[in-house]
Parts: structure tokens; C-alpha cells; sequence
């Protein structure tokens, strides 16, 4: 098994998780994306779309870090990253793809680059920017943790594929708002510690890659 990723990647970040949580070591390779290295063609020849994390195991070769991790769990069961009821299953991928779908495309790297170098924005745009969907999502995040279903992790007391997500999105968020700031979202950031908390998140934190630069 092969993983191909970067360190800053919250995409990235979330295989690193999961891989972690399923006591897997595979061998890891390193995409620099501010360096552009995505848009080389030995790169694009496995992930068309030029983005990280790409994972090969035998013969598949699987992008997107949602279906990775499914992936994962389909072929290593335990633990589960998902619950054995059908609703608590939807509960979870709903707030998975909450933050995967709608809140991090939007302040991705591509896109946050594109607002810069074509749109030119300036800086102080581009910041008001970040933090006004950061704002959104977050606080509807927060209000869906608010259902009584939330325990010590997004679904109960058991890390699942939400707070595999929850985590990256809120070391995003803190590059662009202070610890007081997210004040604002106690669920959200009383999960995160707990989170941080468990050795497999700790393992996957960028800081504890080889390809970490601060």
C-alpha cells in the first residue's frame, strides 16, 4: 500500500487518520503543493485531477479521501468508522460531508489561488473570505452537533469517519482564527480536544510528517 500526500493537505490529513486509526503503515510519498508538484505528469497519470491523497493497494488506485477511507474500512472492519444503524450511518456521513463537501472546497488551496493570482484579489479580501465560509460552516456544524447524538466524538464516544473530517477542518480554521475566536463553537471544539486526545490523531498531525515545514 502506498499513500501520496502533503503535510498541509486537510484532505491528506484525514487518510493520515484513518490509516492511523486502522494501525496501517504504508509507505508514504509526498506531493509539494505549493511547489506545484501535483501538476507532474507522473503524479497526474494516477490522480487525473491533481489533487492529494491518491492511495494505491495492488492493483486500485483510489483518490478522493472520503472514498479512501471507506475503502479502508470496507477491506479492515475494525474498528468501524462507521456506526451499525442505518440512521447513525447517515448521521455521520451527513456531518462528514458537511465539512468534506461544503465547507472545505471552498477554501482550498486551488481556490484560494485562484482568488490571488487570476482574480487578484488582495490579502485582506482573501482572509474575509476564508473566514466568512469558515463562519457558515461552522455554525451549522455546530448546531447539527447540537441533536443530543454527540458524545465525547461527533456520533457518540467512538471516533467515526465525522470526526476524522471535524479535525483537519478545524486546524484550517485556526490558521485564520484565534483559540478565543472558536470560542464560539464549544461542541465543535470540546470534540477536537478529545480528539486530539486519542494517539492516532496525534500520529497524524502535520507537524509529525516527514515532509513538515513550519
Amino acid at each position: 500500500m502506498k499513500v501520496w500526500g502533503y503535510f498541509r493537505s486537510s484532505a491528506a490529513f484525514r487518510v493520515r487518520i484513518a490509516l492511523a486509526i486502522k494501525g496501517l503503515d504504508p509507505e508514504q510519498l509526498y506531493v509539494h503543493l505549493r511547489k506545484g508538484e501535483q501538476r507532474a505528469p507522473d503524479y497526474l497519470a494516477r490522480n487525473p485531477l491533481g489533487l492529494v491523497p491518491t492511495l494505491e493497494d495492488g492493483a486500485a488506485t483510489i483518490t478522493q479521501s472520503l472514498a479512501i477511507c471507506e475503502y479502508l474500512d470496507e477491506t479492515h472492519p475494525k474498528p468501524a468508522f462507521l456506526p451499525a444503524d442505518a440512521a447513525a450511518r447517515a448521521r455521520v456521513r451527513s456531518l462528514a460531508y458537511t465539512i468534506a463537501c461544503d465547507i472545505h472546497p471552498i477554501n482550498n488551496l486551488r481556490v484560494l489561488q485562484y482568488l490571488t493570482k487570476t482574480l487578484k484579489v488582495d490579502k485582506a479580501a482573501h482572509d474575509q473570505w476564508y473566514r466568512h465560509w469558515i463562519a457558515v460552516g461552522f455554525e451549522g456544524l455546530e448546531q447539527l452537533l447540537g441533536d443530543g447524538k454527540a458524545g465525547r466524538f461527533c456520533h457518540g464516544d467512538v471516533p467515526t469517519l465525522a470526526d476524522i473530517c471535524l479535525v483537519p477542518q478545524v486546524f484550517n480554521a485556526k490558521r485564520f482564527y484565534s483559540d478565543e475566536e472558536l470560542t464560539v463553537y464549544p461542541r465543535i471544539m470540546a470534540i477536537f480536544a478529545n480528539c486530539l486526545a486519542q494517539p492516532a490523531f496525534q500520529k497524524a498531525l502535520p507537524e509529525h510528517q516527514p515532509d513538515f515545514e513550519p
